[in-house]
């Protein structure tokens, strides 16, 4: 089906055309060939590093050596992007995972498994291949593209946000950490890190690494303030609050202690806190969000809150307002951030 094309009047155009130009970046950059140890060897040193808006390392076995089979048989290999800094070393901007898994290899911290179309190098590790083999794949070529020094911290964060947006394997929490980073995000990351919370909120080991911690934070402190403006984009909404919080600042201390004070009154009163049981090794984003948020909206009318009677967790009620299917939805999250709210008060 062909669009309808629309005319424009000049005065629209002439707005279109600022704006684009306005965003646009003259950047001068190098395009670099570097073999594999090389790479190697600079990362070793400190003179490739990555910076701490990257995610942590999180690739699985089976998916570094899938790379590394890869530049075994010599596939090319997608471009790395790097910033040069003052002191001449390069920022890794996207690239971490494909230089910490050859640094792993090469080192003999990974041990190939799991392999099709190089099935016989199976259990070896790299110091165990042939003299030949180890030869070349060192002599590998990799391509960098390095950016200079002057280009600002933010069209870095750009660059990263527009790199790993279209990838499958970063969680929006990821891409939000690498885009957004800043004081508040810092913040976030501060109270993710609190020992009460992860007591209360249990996450998987992978999760935590990708950001699940901070992403439940997040969503904590943008529901409790803008709940009602929140229509049925999570991500879009939580970016928006991300930054306004980093360009225009916050009452640090006061959200904090909000925080903890939430976090004090769910261990009172929540037997199993966010978690559906005991054993829970998860906690599910929407129960999350139904109890913190909901605790703290009554503890911001109601400083000196009197603890629960009775459990209300297992009653139907409860269940029906912070099951999944309340997910994404402006009315259910309101629906069920209230309910939390003035059941509370009522008592």
């Amino acid at each position: 089906m062909v669009m309808e094309i629309k005319e424009r009047n000049s005065s629209e155009l002439l707005l279109v055309n600022d704006q684009i130009r306005t965003s646009q970046n003259s950047i001068a950059y190098d395009s670099k060939e570097y073999v594999v140890e090389v790479v190697v060897q600079r990362f070793q040193k400190g003179q490739f590093f990555i910076p701490k808006y990257q995610r942590q390392f999180v690739w699985d076995d089976n998916r570094r050596c899938k790379f590394i089979e890869s530049v075994m048989m010599g596939l090319p290999i997608p471009f790395l992007f790097g910033v040069q800094t003052a002191d001449g070393k390069v920022e890794i901007l996207d690239g971490a995972q494909r230089i910490q898994t050859l640094h792993q290899f090469v080192q003999n911290d990974l041990r190939l498994k799991e392999l099709v179309r190089l099935d016989l190098t199976n259990d070896f590790c790299f110091e165990e291949l042939p003299q030949e083999q180890k030869n070349k794949f060192l002599d590998r070529s990799i391509r960098m593209v390095v950016l200079p020094e002057t280009v600002s911290h933010q069209v870095r964060l750009d660059m990263f946000e527009r790199i790993n947006t279209g990838s499958e394997d970063l969680k929006n929490s990821e891409i939000r950490k690498g885009a957004y980073s800043g004081d508040f995000f810092d913040f976030v990351h501060e109270c993710a890190g609190h020992e009460l919370f992860n007591t209360l909120c249990p996450i998987s080991t992978k999760n935590k690494k990708r950001g699940e911690g901070e992403e439940l934070v997040l969503r904590y402190f943008a529901y409790s303030e803008k709940y009602l403006e929140f229509k049925h984009s999570v991500g879009g909404f939580l970016d928006r609050f991300l930054q306004e919080k980093n360009q225009n600042g916050f009452e640090r201390e006061t959200l904090l202690e909000n925080f903890k004070n939430m976090l004090r009154y769910v261990e009172r009163n929540f037997e199993n806190g966010f978690a559906k049981s005991p054993a829970a090794r998860s906690t599910p984003r929407v129960r999350f969000e139904s109890i913190s948020v909901g605790v703290n909206l009554a503890l911001t009318v109601t400083p000196n809150l009197e603890d629960l009677p009775e459990k209300f967790a297992d009653t139907v009620e409860f269940k029906k307002h912070t099951t999944t299917h309340a997910s994404n939805s402006g009315p259910r999250l309101k629906a069920r951030v209230e309910y939390i709210r003035n059941y509370l008060q009522r008592v």
